[in-house]
């Protein structure tokens, strides 16, 4: 028995490691195509700011509410990262912010803008991409009942 020749015979390997490397070459491709079909390539990009808003609530004479949402702190929403930050009640009224948005800035809930808000109702401040596709509550509160 030739023992030297049994040591140098490695062309088995070669193959073994071909068949490995085509499979991974086709599984990345699969994948990368299908992020681009499926459009998960373009709301990749597109992530919510960090922004952190505080709410006031003050009872008007009717037992309604004046809502107040203040941004606190986090991300500043301006025109490159934000298409619209509004104020809304759920089934009620609705305010938008004036970009830019940053600490300090606030929007009201009330007579004077877009009306009073009912005892026991969600409000939230919405924040919406630049395309519209996206749109995202950055803070979520409810009035006194």
């Amino acid at each position: 028995m030739n023992f030297k020749q049994l040591l140098d015979y490695d062309r088995a390997v070669s193959p073994v490691i071909g068949v490995i490397l085509m499979v991974a070459i086709t599984v990345i491709l699969a994948a990368v195509i299908g992020s681009f079909v499926l459009g998960l390539g373009n709301s990749v990009q597109q992530t919510t700011p960090n922004a952190n808003f505080q709410f006031d609530y003050s009872e008007t004479d009717g037992g309604d509410y004046n809502v107040t949402a203040t941004h606190t702190g986090g991300s500043t929403l301006n025109d490159q990262n934000t298409g619209l930050v509004s104020l809304n009640a759920s089934g009620g009224p609705s305010k938008a912010f004036g970009l830019p948005v940053s600490a300090g800035t606030s929007a009201n809930l009330s007579t004077d803008h877009g009306g009073n808000v009912s005892a026991g109702t969600t409000v939230r401040v919405l924040w919406t991409s630049q395309n519209g596709e996206t749109s995202q509550a950055l803070a979520t509160g409810e009035t006194p009942s």
